[in-house]
């Protein structure tokens, strides 16, 4: 009986090591994926959203840019270089036009150039619905660069990348 007690708390010892190797210890490609999927939860609008959970999200978001963040898209309006607190404020405006409003991110292709750095290809799909009614539906790749700071990893540029129509 003595003996099946400690052959449990062994298993169960090991047990633990294992779950804490995954969740204390994630990778770093699994710890870039997180910083997208924080971006996709934040920028995200559920039509009942309460305005709490707004200014959440909207603070989240602010969290994941670093001091200066090269941001390049189609709209001249929406491309230079913003801070934290700009692009916060980018993502209320842009919210307010919407009812519901979903991002997400997919195709993560993550290379590592140098130390500290990632650089990351993706598509992104933004689906909803504007106040007026209108659905809302499109893709767009970009090309996105993050470098690590104490531990975390912020988006310091995100580039639309031209796709040829045919």
């Amino acid at each position: 009986m003595v003996r099946v007690k400690y052959i449990l708390v062994a298993v169960l010892i090991i047990g633990a090591g294992v779950v804490a190797r995954f969740y204390l210890f994630q990778s770093e490609e699994k710890k870039i994926r997180k910083q997208f999927d924080l971006l996709s939860e934040s920028a995200s609008k559920d039509s009942d959203e309460s305005p709490f959970g707004m200014a959440q999200k909207l603070q989240r978001i602010g969290t994941l840019f670093s001091e200066k963040c090269e941001i390049k898209t189609h709209l001249e309006f929406l491309s230079g270089d913003f801070t934290p607190e700009e692009i916060s404020g980018y993502a209320a405006r842009g919210r307010t036009v919407f009812s519901d409003l979903y991002l997400r991110f997919s195709d993560l292709k993550i290379e590592f150039p140098e130390a500290e750095t990632a650089r990351v290809s993706l598509t992104a799909r933004l689906t909803g619905r504007l106040t007026s009614g209108e659905k809302v539906d499109e893709s767009h790749e970009l090309e996105s660069i993050l470098k690590r700071t104490e531990k975390k990893w912020l988006f310091t540029s995100i580039v639309m990348v031209e796709v040829l129509k045919r």
